[in-house]
């Protein structure tokens, strides 16, 4: 019986592995909300702290990167499927000029990031006739 139940941990260990690994290279789940003033970016990334989170903005990419530090495995636990590293590349509806002021506020609580960027107005308006 203890061969079995050996099996069946090592399986559930690798269904979980390669879980993660598809979160971690479809997910985290982000939504954009636009409006004259903002563009807000919310990332859903439970489980990391704020200190392990790096955000940078480069024209219209938002790069997030998090990396866990190596949790201490217990005996008994058997798998995980939430990432331990996020490298999200986000293309940003809006152009942003060099030198303009980037985001104005990026928080971090209960597992969601929210980013918020300001939105200037680009072009002419064009009437029609």
């Amino acid at each position: 019986m203890g061969l079995v139940r050996q099996m069946a941990k090592e399986m559930m260990r690798e269904i979980g592995n390669k879980s993660r690994e598809f979160y971690e290279f479809v997910l985290p789940p982000v939504d954009m909300e636009i409006d004259d003033k903002s563009l807000t970016v919310t990332v859903d990334m439970p489980g990391f702290d704020k200190k392990d989170i790096k955000l940078s903005i480069h024209r219209n990419i938002l790069t997030i990167k998090a990396e866990k530090k190596d949790e201490d495995k217990k005996e008994n636990f058997v798998c995980n499927q939430r990432p331990r590293r996020i490298d999200k590349r986000i293309r940003l509806p809006i152009e942003i000029k060099e030198g303009e002021e980037k985001v104005t506020s990026a928080k971090y609580t209960q597992g969601v990031l929210t980013i918020t960027i300001p939105v200037t107005k680009q072009g002419k308006d064009i009437p029609l006739e």
